[in-house]
């Protein structure tokens, strides 16, 4: 079960980096003035925007605690640094979806841009770039932030999970905080 558990998130994350990958090269082309992509987007995704970071951040929450309660990967510190920045927005994204608070997502940004900053950070240990600090060793000892728990399809590691999901809030995150504030983020209740 744990490898099929494994397998199945692995898939989501490259499917999150396809996702992930259209929505940089729409936001380069709407920089380059080629706004098209980009509002096909938006229109696209209009009113959901705040629940697919909901799904994000729940399913990114939810495989942490997988590999860590189920799969007894032990967790290094980097790993913990990127969990802060993940962990409340599964309640925070919800709450704002709920609520339609589009304009409230600007403040969840800083969050994931954190989390992607530790990613990249945990990514370049992971993979050699530079060396493992000694506060990674001495923190989980035999299992420090170098420890490649998993590697699915060659490259898909615990850091790079983790880094796809921060790039999808920031995306997801992005295009709720850029509506206008007359703008509902959320589908109208029938109430």
């Amino acid at each position: 079960m744990t490898h099929d558990t494994i397998v199945i998130l692995a898939v989501l994350g490259v499917l999150g980096q396809v996702l992930a990958a259209l929505l940089i090269v729409a936001v380069v082309a709407a920089v380059a003035g080629l706004g098209g992509p980009l509002r096909a987007i938006r229109w696209t995704l209009w009113g959901y925007e705040l629940w697919a970071a909901f799904v994000v951040a729940a399913i990114a929450t939810g495989g942490s605690l997988f590999f860590s309660e189920i799969a007894h990967f032990v967790p290094c510190e980097l790993c913990w640094y990127q969990r802060i920045c993940l962990y409340p927005l599964s309640i925070l994204t919800l709450f704002l979806a709920v609520h339609g608070d589009h304009r409230a997502a600007r403040y969840l940004v800083p969050l994931p841009v954190v989390g992607a900053g530790v990613s990249i950070y945990h990514l370049l240990i992971e993979t050699k770039v530079i060396s493992e600090p000694a506060q990674c060793l001495i923190s989980a000892p035999g299992t420090g932030c170098g420890t490649k728990w998993i590697n699915e399809f060659g490259y898909m590691t615990i850091p790079t999970l983790a880094l796809t999901a921060a790039v999808l809030l920031i995306g997801f995150l992005g295009l709720a905080a850029t509506g206008g504030d007359h703008d509902t983020a959320t589908l109208a209740t029938d109430a």
